[in-house]
C-alpha cells in the first residue's frame, strides 16, 4: 500500500494495481483481498490504493506506474448503497471505512477513480471488477439520477469489466497481458465485457442481414449457416451483397451464434417495455451452462458481454479460501474497520443463491448454482482461527448468501445449469432440488468438536422454508448454534407482496415459527425470532403497508429491523419499480414512487413510534381505515385530541 512496503519487498515496480473504494482489509469476505492474494499467489506483484483521494491524480500516483494494468472497485458495494439511504440522504456511518467515517469514496467511485488514473497514465490498461461494475455492465435504471445510465463501461473510459466473482479472469487477463498480447484484443473470456466499434457492429449486421440471415443475430437458435451467401432474388439487400461480395467468414458466424442482441441504450432509456424486454433478455442469459453472450449497442460503442464465467470448483473454492489472509486490516490504519469486526470470526462455506429473490442481486453476480468448500478445508481455516491471540472461541457466523444451501445441489445443474423456466424455491420448493441438510450438519458437528471452538452460531442468514425440509437441522440449530436470536427475513405479510418479490407466504412463516417455539421447548432454551421486513417494494400498496402493520400487531413480531426498498441495479425488483412491468410476465406492477407514500409506508412499520404519529394518521386516513385509530385493542395508534373523522 505504500512504495515503502514496495522497496522492503525488493521491487522495483508493480506488475498490476487494485484501487478500491473500501478500506483494505486482507481478510476474505473482502473482494480486493481476494483478487490481491490470487493474482499474488499466480506469481504476480500486486499493489493496493486503498480510499484514495479523488479530487486529484496525486494518490494514484503513489504506487507508480504498474507494468500490466490497473483493477479498479467501487469496494464490496456500491458506492450510491455506501453512501446515500434509501431516502437520497448521507449516510451516518460507512462499514468499510476506518472508524466507520463517511466521506471516504465518491458516488461513481469506478467511474471517478477510472478518469483520475487516465490523467496520469493514458497508456495503461483499467479493469473494472466488483459489485458496482459487475451490476451496471448494461443500460441500468440509477436511482440517484432517476433515469436510465449507461453500461458503466460506456461512461468510464476503461476497456474490460469483469463481472460476477472473477478470479479465474482476473488471472487469465494478467497472464495474456504478460504474454504480450493487447488487452483491445482480449475478447473472449468468459465473466468479461468488452467493448466494440460501433461501425464494425453496424457493417457486421448489414452484411448479415443482406445475406438473408437477420434471424441469426436476433435468433441464435435458428441453424443456418451464415457463410453461404444467398441466392439471387428481387430484395435490394441481397442485390448490394453480390455487388460488394459480401461474404460472413467462419469466426463471425461462431460469433453470431454465441450472442444475442437486446435492445439499445436508446430504446431502453425512452421505452419502459423496451428496458424490461432487455432485462429480461440478459437475465436469462446469467447460465454459465448454456448462457450465450449479450450484446447491446449504445450511441458511442457496443457492450458485449461474454458469457458467465464457470462456478469454481470445490478444489478451487479451497485453495482461494485457505491463501495466506491475515484475516487483519492494514496495519497503516489506527482505528477499526467496522465491517471487519462483524466477519472476522465467520466462514465462508460457499457461494451462490437459488433463493431467487427478486429484489437481490446474487442471482447476477454469484449466480443461483452453490459453489461449496470442502469440510477439510473449513476445519483447516478454523484451526487457524483458534490460534489467533484475540479469538475468544466463538464462531458468529456459517455460511455464505445464505446460511443453510451448503452442499446442496440439484441433478439438473451439471448438464444444463439453474432452469430457466422455473424457480428452484418459489412459489413451492422444486421436488428435483436436493434439500438435505446432511452436509452441513456434518460440518456444524465438526466445528463443534475442535479444540478452542466454545460456541458456533448461525445467528442469520437462515432460509427458513428450506430450514423445513430438514427437521434435523432444525432441532441442532436450536439446540446448538443460535444465540438467543435467529434473524430471518420474511420481508413481508401480504401474499400479494411476497409472490412479487418471489418469497414464500406468511402460511410458510407460521409453519417455521411454530416448529422453532416447539424444538425451542424442546431443548430447553428460550429463543426468539427476529423479523427483517422491508417497505415500499414493487406491488406493496397503502393496503397491503397496513395489513402488514395489523400482522404484526396480532402476531406479537414488532421490529425495528426494517428497510425501505431501495432500486439498485440488475435486480427484478428494480426493473418492476423503474417500468412498472413485470419483466417475464409483461403485467403491471404497482409503485409507490412518490416520496410521501413512500415515508408512509415505512411508517407504518414503525406505528408505535411517536415521530411516525402523523404519517401512520394520514397513511390511515388515505386508505380509509380510520377504524384503527382509536382506544379500541385493534387500533394501531390512538386519537389525540383536535383530530376528527
Amino acid at each position: 500500500m505504500s512504495p515503502e512496503e514496495v522497496k522492503a519487498r525488493g521491487w522495483k515496480e508493480l506488475d498490476i494495481i487494485l484501487v478500491t473504494g473500501d478500506a483494505y482489509v486482507d481478510h476474505s469476505s473482502f473482494g480486493t483481498a481476494i483478487i490481491g492474494r490470487v493474482l499474488e499467489d499466480a506469481g504476480f506483484r500486486v499493489g493496493i490504493i486503498a480510499q484514495p483521494r479523488w479530487d486529484s491524480p496525486e494518490d494514484f500516483k503513489m504506487l507508480g506506474k504498474p507494468r500490466l494494468f490497473f483493477s479498479v472497485s467501487a469496494g464490496n458495494t456500491d458506492s450510491m448503497v455506501s453512501n446515500l439511504t434509501p431516502g437520497l440522504k448521507p449516510r451516518e456511518k460507512d462499514a468499510y471505512s476506518p472508524g466507520g467515517r463517511t466521506g471516504l469514496r465518491p458516488n461513481r467511485a469506478v467511474i471517478i477513480y477510472s478518469n483520475r488514473i487516465k490523467e496520469v497514465f493514458r497508456d495503461v490498461p483499467i479493469v473494472l471488477g466488483g459489485i458496482e461494475a459487475s451490476l451496471r455492465r448494461f443500460a441500468h435504471y440509477d436511482y440517484l439520477s432517476d433515469k436510465v445510465r449507461q453500461s458503466i463501461l460506456a461512461d468510464a473510459p476503461a476497456d474490460l469489466i469483469i463481472y460476477g466473482m472473477g478470479e479465474l479472469q482476473i488471472v487469465e487477463i494478467a497472464k495474456r497481458l504478460q504474454a504480450g498480447e493487447d488487452i483491445k484484443n482480449i475478447r473472449d473470456i468468459p465473466g468479461t465485457v468488452w467493448k466494440m466499434e460501433v461501425k464494425a457492429w453496424k457493417e457486421l449486421k448489414e452484411r448479415t442481414q443482406a445475406l438473408g440471415n437477420k434471424e441469426s443475430i436476433k435468433n441464435p437458435e435458428k441453424k443456418e449457416r451464415v457463410e453461404n451467401p444467398v441466392k439471387r432474388s428481387d430484395k435490394p439487400e441481397q442485390e448490394k451483397a453480390e455487388q460488394k461480395n459480401w461474404k460472413i467468414t467462419g469466426d463471425e458466424a461462431e460469433f453470431l451464434k454465441k450472442y444475442i442482441e437486446i435492445p439499445s441504450f436508446s430504446e431502453v432509456s425512452q421505452d419502459k417495455a423496451a428496458f424490461a424486454k432487455a432485462f429480461r433478455m440478459y437475465f436469462e442469459e446469467q447460465n454459465p451452462v448454456t448462457g450465450k453472450g449479450v450484446i447491446q449497442p449504445h450511441p458511442k460503442t457496443v457492450i458485449v458481454q461474454n458469457s458467465p464465467m464457470r462456478l469454481l470448483t470445490e478444489a478451487e473454492m479451497d485453495h482461494v479460501y485457505e491463501l495466506p489472509f491475515t484475516g487483519e486490516a492494514h496495519p497503516s490504519y489506527t482505528e477499526p474497520i467496522p465491517a471487519l469486526e462483524m466477519v472476522k470470526s465467520s466462514l465462508t462455506t460457499h457461494r451462490g443463491c437459488f433463493g431467487g429473490c427478486a429484489f437481490c442481486a446474487i442471482t447476477e453476480h454469484q449466480g443461483r448454482m452453490i459453489a461449496s468448500r470442502s469440510i477439510e478445508s473449513i476445519l483447516r481455516e478454523t484451526k487457524k482461527l483458534t490460534e489467533k491471540p484475540d479469538f475468544k472461541g466463538i464462531i458468529n457466523g456459517v455460511g455464505g448468501p445464505s446460511a443453510n444451501m451448503y452442499g446442496m445441489e440439484c441433478g439438473t445443474w451439471e448438464k444444463k445449469g439453474a432452469c430457466l423456466d422455473k424457480s428452484c424455491l418459489y412459489p413451492r420448493i422444486c421436488p428435483a432440488l436436493d434439500t438435505s441438510h446432511k452436509k452441513l450438519l456434518e460440518l456444524l458437528r465438526r466445528l463443534r468438536e475442535l479444540p478452542g471452538i466454545k460456541q458456533v452460531f448461525t445467528g442469520y442468514g437462515v432460509r427458513y422454508d428450506l430450514a423445513l425440509k430438514d427437521e434435523e437441522y432444525l432441532e441442532e440449530l436450536c439446540a446448538y448454534h443460535i444465540s438467543g436470536q435467529l434473524r430471518i427475513a420474511p420481508e413481508h405479510f401480504s401474499r400479494q407482496v411476497t409472490n412479487t418479490m418471489c418469497k414464500p407466504g406468511r402460511e410458510i412463516y407460521e409453519k417455521f415459527t411454530k416448529k422453532f417455539a416447539a424444538l425451542n421447548r424442546k431443548c430447553g432454551k428460550e429463543q426468539y425470532i427476529v423479523n427483517y421486513l422491508m417497505s415500499g417494494h414493487p406491488g406493496c400498496t397503502l393496503e397491503d403497508m397496513i395489513e402488514m402493520a395489523e400482522y404484526v400487531r396480532e402476531h406479537g413480531g414488532y421490529t425495528e429491523q426494517v428497510q425501505d426498498f431501495t432500486p439498485t441495479p440488475m435486480t427484478v425488483s428494480t426493473c418492476m419499480y423503474y417500468t412498472g412491468l413485470d419483466p417475464f410476465t409483461g403485467k403491471k406492477v404497482y409503485v409507490a414512487r412518490n416520496k410521501k407514500e413512500k415515508a408512509m409506508q415505512r411508517a407504518l412499520m414503525h406505528y408505535r413510534s411517536p415521530a411516525n404519529y402523523e404519517l401512520v394518521y394520514e397513511a390511515l386516513e388515505k386508505a380509509g381505515r380510520l377504524d384503527l385509530i382509536g382506544n379500541a385493542q385493534k387500533c394501531l395508534i390512538r386519537r389525540k385530541g383536535g383530530r376528527k373523522r
